[in-house]
């Protein structure tokens, strides 16, 4: 019931920061939209940042996960990399699109530092350590744009976004 009820929250949460923002949704909102008491919000989560980093730290952890499990690997091949760094935007891309609306927020508590964190790391499995910098831009440009197709296309069949969208980031790479 407890878990039934934070996710409860946590979709409510979602919706009115994505209509509202974040600093501008109260947790008397969240908790008037679910019919509870602000006291019954409270005992599941301390504040709205507690709230907040509930919502995002799955994708945080699926993210954090990913990177490490790449790092694992002998040889990188970048088409597989890339499919799977797709992969996973696509799935969390309704967060994303919270994380990307609510910069400001997510930098004050850490989390902006932690995605670009990955970028980087994963930028050194594509080309490896202290890359030149034409190398270093085609793969922000390719890791960003994976990201970024996996928000702004929502509409597009997932396979066929997700075949578009690898092979322009394998283009930017130079890797065709």
């Amino acid at each position: 019931m407890a878990s039934n009820t934070k996710q409860r929250i946590q979709a409510a949460a979602r919706e009115l920061f994505a209509e509202k923002g974040v600093g501008n949704t109260s947790l008397q909102e969240i908790a008037d939209k679910l019919g509870i008491t602000k006291p019954a919000l409270y005992y599941h989560f301390a504040s709205r940042e507690d709230l907040l980093r509930s919502i995002v730290g799955p994708l945080i952890d699926a993210g954090q996960r990913f990177v490490e499990e790449w790092e694992k690997v002998t040889t990188v091949e970048a088409r597989a990399l890339l499919d799977g760094y797709f992969d996973f935007h696509y799935e969390h891309r309704d967060d994303l699109m919270l994380l990307l609306s609510e910069l400001a927020t997510l930098a004050d508590l850490g989390l902006i530092e932690v995605v670009l964190a990955w970028r980087a790391r994963l930028m050194e499995l594509l080309y490896g350590t202290n890359p030149p910098l034409a190398e270093a831009a085609r793969a922000v440009v390719a890791l960003g744009g994976l990201q970024d197709c996996a928000i702004q296309f929502r509409d597009a069949p997932r396979a066929e976004l997700r075949e578009a969208a690898v092979n322009a980031a394998m283009s930017a790479l130079n890797l065709v």
